[in-house]
């Protein structure tokens, strides 16, 4: 585009040396950059510079907040206590039975500030807490930040080896936990004491703990404990550790991602000024506050907006408009599959009797975009893309559907996130002959790129715990020698107006006859054929046959999908390339906290049926055949012409 119009400058000076009259010189430029194709770029501008300005306002917006944050030095909690001091007896946090000032939430901060101050604890000790998702549990982190010790937020749902893996994977000294929680403690008593025998322990609540853990009631030392200002010369910094998040784990153990000051105040801010929110908000929550969406997103509006925030411990699809009306919502999220699990229920009054004006967060299929907007009459919906670690975050502005975002076509390097070429046969970035990345055209599918600013509060990387799982998630000479990005392991496209929709993530298209399957488009198709069901799709290898054959596991707990109607609304709705080959009927399927669907388990067992005990169904002949012995092995000897 820029060649054009440099071409359109050359021709200009041309015609000024030959004293053509200004309105020649026009006339002759503007024919030569149409001629040259240049008109598109023109009718870029024209349809994409009213949303580019808006989004450009709002980041800027969001800088001058970070950099306020930045000047004076200020960390989360000293934030909260701003707001706390402004909006003292403004409702904080709501629950269905129970709700929090400012004033109350500041004070059971305090509590716990002083309560593990006197334990011994000091800056830069590290802590997990595995609690259910209330507002207390939000309390406990901010309290121990203020005393300069940093929480590693521990995924409620884990048990034996993943929550061995995730307490060990920090430098903690105790570990906080739930009642609720208990079980899952006493399991690991002598795994976890055997690796960290000084490991201190504290339940929230009166529980029958493991004897050998010497755990201490906590709820009874915060009830003892001062509510007035700690006595710490404890100050923190914006750059200082806040929290650690971990990964979701849908593709391996779950990494802890490092959330410092800065990137707390800079998602939180984000998020605010780009919806844009209103001090008025009502925001409602139903995620767990282990994770990003609810703990920190959401929760952050509290924190630093002075907004109410309600939460549900748990989403419920049946209770969500009811709670929304019950705390008179403004502003709610969802996240993976949260839309259709409300779109399955069945209509009522309540679908529309809310209040609810905006809805954000990420996995809204393009499906189901339009009949959810209509039946809930949510006409706000912002699609974001974002990660816990990374810097490549977007948001949809405009409720243009199915997008997840957008990148400027007319000033690109405002906010550096990019489409990278992947070679499909390694899944590593192609290079140039200088040995650089090479960027996508519009139309090209690319992994999802942000390039790394060091000291920029939206483009850094501040990454795990884990050094090797840093670097695992950067490249290097990617537009130019030296500089590095963060790999998002996400493949996008990239319309002409700059509009980004997801794919898939990388490895999880696959081949097969000769075209590239994305399994995310897939199971949109398969979920909304089956009536919103839970569908996990992945490709398998066959003997004899190149690429991978489509598989779905299918959630069928009563054995009620009928694979012959099936198979007949596949054919109209799939390319014959992407209609599943094989289709695993489960009693459940196992999902990550944030509601996302595993499929590296189900990818590993396949269609063998020595290992997999659930009924699989084979296309054979245009019809779904139960798979048998005599059917598997006449697959596995190459028998069946596929």
């Amino acid at each position: 585009m820029w060649l054009k119009i440099a071409g359109a400058c050359g021709v200009l000076a041309g015609a000024a040396a030959s004293q053509a009259t200004l309105g020649q010189m026009a006339l002759l430029m503007l024919t030569y950059y149409a001629a040259t194709g240049g008109w598109r770029f023109l009718w870029i501008v024209w349809v994409t510079g009213w949303r580019d300005l808006r989004g450009l306002v709002r980041l800027i917006r969001t800088a001058l907040y970070f950099r306020r944050a930045l000047r004076h030095n200020l960390t989360v909690v000293q934030i909260f206590e701003d707001t706390a001091k402004r909006n003292p007896d403004k409702i904080a946090f709501r629950t269905e039975d129970k709700q929090w000032t400012f004033r109350e939430v500041k004070e059971s901060v305090n509590r716990v500030a002083n309560c593990f101050l006197q334990l011994g604890f000091k800056p830069g000790d590290e802590v997990c807490i595995f609690m259910d998702s209330r507002p207390e549990f939000v309390m406990m982190w901010l309290g121990l930040s203020k005393i300069g010790v940093v929480s590693a937020l521990v995924n409620n749902n884990l048990r034996l080896q993943p929550l061995i893996h995730s307490l060990l994977s920090v430098p903690a000294k105790a570990v906080i936990f739930g009642t609720p929680q208990v079980q899952g403690i006493n399991d690991i008593t002598s795994e976890l004491l055997k690796e960290k025998p000084e490991l201190k322990f504290f339940c929230f609540g009166i529980a029958d703990v493991a004897p050998e853990l010497h755990s201490m009631n906590l709820e009874k030392l915060l009830e003892t404990s001062s509510a007035a200002e700690p006595r710490t010369t404890h100050k923190g910094s914006v750059h200082d550790k806040l929290v650690y998040i971990y990964t979701s784990g849908t593709t391996g153990l779950p990494k802890a991602a490092i959330i410092k000051n800065s990137r707390f105040i800079s998602m939180t801010s984000i998020t605010n000024s780009i919806m844009p929110a209103k001090s008025s908000d009502v925001f409602y929550t139903c995620l767990p506050l282990y994770h990003t969406a609810g703990g920190i997103v959401s929760v952050g509006q509290a924190i630093l907006y002075g907004n109410t925030v309600c939460i549900r411990p748990k989403f419920s699809a049946s209770k969500f408009w009811d709670d929304c009306i019950k705390f008179d919502a403004t502003v709610t999220q969802y996240i993976g599959e949260i839309c259709r699990y409300l779109l399955a229920q069945p209509e009522r009054p309540q679908d529309k009797q809310h209040k609810v004006r905006m809805m954000f967060g990420n996995g809204l299929r393009p499906q189901i975009w339009t009949e959810f907007s209509e039946r809930f009459n949510v006409k706000n919906l912002r699609e974001f893309y974002g990660s816990t670690e990374g810097n490549a975050h977007v948001m949809n502005i405009d409720n243009t559907v199915g997008a997840v975002g957008f990148v400027s076509r007319i000033a690109e390097n405002v906010h550096p996130v990019r489409l990278i070429r992947i070679d499909e046969a390694t899944g590593l970035p192609l290079r140039n002959k200088k040995g650089l990345c090479v960027p996508c055209r519009p139309g090209q599918v690319g992994e999802l790129v942000g390039v790394i600013r060091v000291n920029d509060h939206i483009h850094s990387f501040d990454g795990y715990a884990s050094e090797k799982a840093t670097s695992k998630k950067m490249y290097r000479d990617v537009f130019k020698k030296n500089d590095a990005a963060f790999a998002s392991g996400d493949l996008l496209v990239m319309d002409e107006y700059g509009y980004l929709f997801f794919k898939d993530r990388t490895g999880d298209t696959f081949r097969w006859k000769g075209e590239n399957v994305s399994t995310s488009e897939v199971e949109g198709i398969v979920s909304r054929i089956l009536k919103m069901a839970d569908v996990v799709c992945y490709g398998v290898q066959i003997p004899g046959s190149e690429g991978r054959a489509g598989m779905v596991a299918v959630d069928d707990a009563d054995d009620s999908i009928d694979l012959s109607k099936f198979s007949e609304e596949a054919k109209l709705c799939l390319p014959a390339y992407a209609i599943p080959l094989f289709v695993r009927k489960l009693s459940q399927i196992d999902r990550t906290g944030t509601y996302k669907l595993k499929k590296v388990e189900l990818q590993k067992e396949g269609f063998d049926i020595n290992v997999v005990k659930d009924p699989i169904y084979f296309l054979h002949n245009g019809t779904y055949v139960r798979l048998d012995r005599e059917l598997y092995t006449s697959i596995q000897y190459a028998k069946i012409r596929l």
